[in-house]
Parts: C-alpha cells; sequence; structure tokens
C-alpha cells in the first residue's frame, strides 16, 4: 500500500472514530432528571402511604395527584430555572454587543491578545483577530464563547426543557401507578414495575456516557429501591402511631 492510500486510510478512520457525544445537556438533563425523580417521587409516595394500610382507591388517587402535581411542578420549575438563564446569558451578549460597536479596536486587541495567551505567535494572533473582527456577527460569536463559554446560536429554550421534564417526569411517575390500573390489588406488582424502569431508565443513560449499562442501571435500582423502603417503613411506623 503507497504512502497516499495508508494517509488517506488512516484519515477515514479518524473521522469515522473522532465523534463525540452531545454534552450541552440542553435535552438530555431535564428529560432523565425528570423519569428518575418521577419513578423515585412517585414509587417513594405510594409505598409510604402504602405503609400505613389505606384502602386501594387512597393509594392509586395518591398515585395520580403525585403525578400531576410532581409534572407540573418540574415543567414549572425547569421553564423559570431555564428562561432565567437564557435572559441572563441575553443580557451579557447585549453587553459584548455594544462593546464591540463603540470600542471595536479594544475589543480586537482583547481578541488578539487572548490567542497570545494560548501560545499563537502575536503577529499571527493579532492578523487572526483582525480578520475575525471584520464581520459583527462574526465577532460576538467567538468573543461569546472565548469570554462567557457560550454559543449564541445555541442556548437552551425554556419551552423544550419544560415540555421534556413534564413528559418524562409523567411517565416515570405512572409506572407505579399503572398496574393498580390494570387491575392489580397489592402493592408488589407496582414496586417491581417502578424498580424495572429504574433499572431501565439507569442502563439507557449509560448509553450516552462513560459508565456500563449494568453499573448504571444497578445504581438507579439501589437509589430507587432505598428510597422506596425507607418511606414505606416511615408510613408503616405512623400508622401504627395514628
Amino acid at each position: 500500500m503507497s504512502l497516499i492510500e495508508t494517509e488517506a486510510a488512516l484519515h477515514e478512520a479518524h473521522r469515522d472514530n473522532h465523534t463525540h457525544r452531545d454534552v450541552n445537556g440542553g435535552w438530555l438533563r431535564p428529560a432523565v432528571f425528570g423519569a428518575m425523580d418521577g419513578l423515585v417521587s412517585n414509587l417513594a409516595l405510594m409505598t409510604g402511604v402504602a405503609g400505613g394500610a389505606v384502602a386501594q382507591q387512597t393509594l392509586v388517587i395518591t398515585g395520580l395527584a403525585g403525578l400531576a402535581a410532581g409534572a407540573f411542578s418540574m415543567a414549572a420549575g425547569e421553564y423559570t430555572s431555564v428562561a432565567s438563564q437564557r435572559e441572563l446569558v441575553e443580557a451579557e451578549l447585549d453587553v459584548e454587543r455594544r462593546e464591540l460597536r463603540k470600542h471595536p479596536v479594544d475589543e480586537m486587541e482583547e481578541l488578539a491578545a487572548l490567542y497570545v495567551s494560548r501560545g499563537v505567535d502575536p503577529p499571527l494572533a493579532r492578523e487572526v483577530a483582525v480578520q475575525l473582527s471584520k464581520d459583527p456577527d462574526q465577532a460576538l460569536e467567538i468573543h461569546a464563547r472565548e469570554e462567557l463559554g457560550i454559543d449564541p446560536d445555541d442556548l437552551p429554550s425554556p419551552l423544550v426543557a419544560a415540555v421534556s421534564s413534564f413528559g418524562s417526569f409523567a411517565l416515570g411517575a405512572l409506572l407505579p401507578v399503572l398496574p393498580y390500573l390494570l387491575g392489580a390489588t397489592t402493592l408488589w406488582p407496582a414496586v417491581l414495575l417502578a424498580l424495572a424502569g429504574l433499572f431501565a431508565c439507569g442502563a439507557l443513560v449509560a448509553r450516552v456516557t462513560a459508565r456500563s449499562w449494568w453499573f448504571s442501571g444497578l445504581r438507579q435500582l439501589a437509589l430507587g429501591g432505598g428510597a422506596a423502603a425507607l418511606t414505606y417503613g416511615l408510613g408503616a411506623l405512623f400508622g401504627a402511631a395514628l
């Protein structure tokens, strides 16, 4: 094989293998947090109430109420937090935009100094800064990335965060209630389904992380199971006291 063919093969292998997972977390964090929170909180809520030896109808209503309240709470919280974060970022972008308009030379020199601090030769750093500063939109993007660590074209959406949180929480919280809605009369089917859901969610998350699927699944299973056992014990204790 010739040198050119070898280099082409290496380039192709690098291109195919040098890929990265999405680490921005725009959709992943609220979706995962919502599903896990829905599963754990509603399972713990229902097992705590079940520990007090309440009627089945009361347990089902408790689970449905926990689903609705938690889903709306998650959606409202995610919307508010992401909207506040976005508004802060946009305010900082406005500051940078004004500085670029009022003091373009100073901002260009600031960018050149930044590249020099990263090891670029001063003449080359200044030349790069001059070229990048010719387009105001590109200059704003570069300064935002370098100074604020953000991409102005990829800001998180409050609506996406709220909807994903609402849907994932509701789906997770539905699992402990589902067996009762399908005719179950004891707590065990709800617990087993919820624990299986926790393991499945943990294993699914491992597809976008560096952890093995079984470790991630068992970790979520242990956390959710521990919370359910604790609240059941508290429910039984308070139920006996009352």
